[in-house]
């Protein structure tokens, strides 16, 4: 780490945190591509994990969610040490949207049916029987996201953006305590991108709302409630703590190792590259 560029280390005034990593590493074919990296996530906290392409964060929301098991360390999730439960029970507390979930969904499956399936982490509405509850849970949490008029629709026939509303309906559906978003605005053009950091402002600031990690690796995709910050390069942690106290240009220009601006205006983080 660049001198300057300031470790911070959360604050959490939970006696258990929603998520606790320490020493977590992950090795591929040698090489380390994430850690050692220790981390804690509060229950009330909004966290942004920011970096360019190959920063690790792909193998992080892998291990948040228990579908990769470290090369090193330890992983506590929701109080569950990973390794010691049924991680197939685990999950199903956690809710989940990313761009390899959302190709897994049948082109002719309904938005509403979508949603409903998180009830018991399934891809399908065959194997398992929903009530007319579970059905109006679907629809109010469609309405929540912007997205009720989409309910009937089929998912091939929604714009990415209506798809990202549709699978971020899908993650509250099961009532999660700790909300994983992968990178939920690739591919959107401008508009849809706006609509979606729309609902995840207005996910934010609900104190209902569980600890949420959003992956990104724009300043502009971070809606204005967002909390805490990780910054990584090359899967090392370069700053981890407050938003307001690890993104600045400095921490920004390291972090994408490229000299760049930074302004907070109306809430939203903005960034360019300096001539």
């Amino acid at each position: 780490m660049s001198e300057g560029v300031e470790r911070l280390v959360p604050s959490c005034d939970s006696p258990v945190p929603t998520v606790s990593l320490r020493g977590v590493s992950v090795v591929y074919d040698g090489n380390t591509v994430l850690g050692p990296l220790d981390w804690d996530i509060a229950p009330h906290e909004r966290w942004i994990v920011l970096g360019p392409n190959g920063s690790g964060k792909t193998s992080l929301i892998k291990i948040l969610s228990l579908y990769r098991f470290p090369t090193t360390g330890t992983v506590e999730v929701l109080g569950e040490r990973w390794g010691t439960v049924d991680v197939r029970e685990l999950r199903r507390r956690i809710g989940l949207a990313s761009s390899s979930l959302r190709d897994q969904f049948r082109p002719n499956i309904c938005a509403a049916d979508i949603v409903m399936t998180a009830r018991y982490a399934a891809l399908e509405t065959w194997w398992h029987t929903y009530t007319d509850a579970d059905r109006a849970a679907a629809l109010a949490f469609l309405k929540r996201v912007g997205a009720g008029q989409l309910a009937e629709r089929t998912f091939a026939t929604l714009s990415s953006g209506e798809q990202q509303r549709v699978q971020l309906a899908r993650t509250l559906m099961s009532r999660p305590e700790l909300l994983l978003l992968d990178e939920p605005t690739a591919g959107l053009d401008l508009a849809g991108r706006e609509q979606l950091v729309a609902s995840l402002e207005s996910l934010a600031a609900d104190p209902q709302t569980p600890a949420t990690v959003l992956v990104t690796h724009h300043t502009d995709e971070i809606p204005p409630s967002f909390t805490h910050g990780l910054l990584l390069r090359d899967g090392v942690p370069l700053a981890c703590g407050p938003l307001g106290a690890v993104l600045n240009a400095e921490s920004l220009s390291e972090c994408f190792s490229h000299k760049l601006r930074l302004e907070r205006r109306d809430g939203r983080w903005l960034s360019w590259a300096v001539n």
